[in-house]
């Protein structure tokens, strides 16, 4: 008896590891063809000046209910943005904050109308035990449009990872506070494009590779944590 439940719990372990393993990680040039298939992606760099970086700092302390410093406002930030036929489709921004010990890296998509698309973690620094399952993310399409209900309202959190959901609201609320700030309501995407990378030569038939965590570009322009 003791040695089939001892088989039973070996078992289940193999299969709880077994899934765990399964969560590959997509490059970040495997979730930009993810989240915008068949499109022309393109990173571009947008200083922000004062006054946008005062905007998105009021915005996510009203989104976050804590005080934040200016300081923790980056002063650039670098959007990748996807055109089909010359048409934007979306717009990707890489953030890289701390979870618990150590950090993760997202990819937040935001839809034309200013919603939440598609969202894949890059990077994990923490153990795996920590990481959602995919069903989890599933859940931030559609959410967070200008005067829209609260990011969490009605989100099924996941128990044993709640840090982890934690940084990925956190997370979509900076990137959607500075996509207001490039992109006002009613605006268009030409705003990114002053600052656009494509002058800088590189092959533009592939999407660009986001720089590695740590180097300080990312979506927010910044690591966060």
């Amino acid at each position: 008896m003791c040695s089939s439940v001892r088989v039973l719990c070996a078992a289940a372990l193999l299969a709880g590891a077994a899934a765990l393993a399964a969560q590959n990680l997509p490059t970040a040039d495997e979730a930009l063809q993810l989240a915008f298939p068949g499109a022309k992606v393109e990173r571009t760099t947008v200083a922000l000046d004062d006054g946008q970086r005062a905007r998105i700092q009021k915005d996510l302390q009203k989104d976050q209910q804590r005080e934040l410093k200016l300081d923790e406002i980056p002063h650039a930030v670098f959007p990748y943005v996807a055109r089909r036929d010359g048409v934007v489709v979306g717009t990707a921004y890489f953030d890289a904050h701390r979870v618990r010990q150590q950090r993760e890296t997202l990819m937040v998509v935001v839809k034309p109308d200013g919603t939440l698309g598609r969202i894949e973690v890059v990077a994990f620094g923490e153990p795996r035990e920590y990481l959602p399952r995919r069903p989890f993310y599933e859940q931030f399409p559609g959410r967070g449009g200008q005067g829209a209900a609260p990011l969490d309202r009605d989100l099924k959190l996941v128990a044993g990872a709640t840090l982890t959901t934690q940084a990925t609201i956190a997370a979509c609320q900076r990137v959607l506070a500075v996509h207001r700030v490039l992109q006002p309501a009613g605006g268009s995407e030409k705003g990114a494009e002053k600052g656009s990378d494509k002058d800088k030569g590189g092959d533009k038939s592939k999407p660009p590779t986001p720089p590695p965590p740590g180097s300080g570009e990312h979506g927010g322009g910044q690591e966060h944590g």
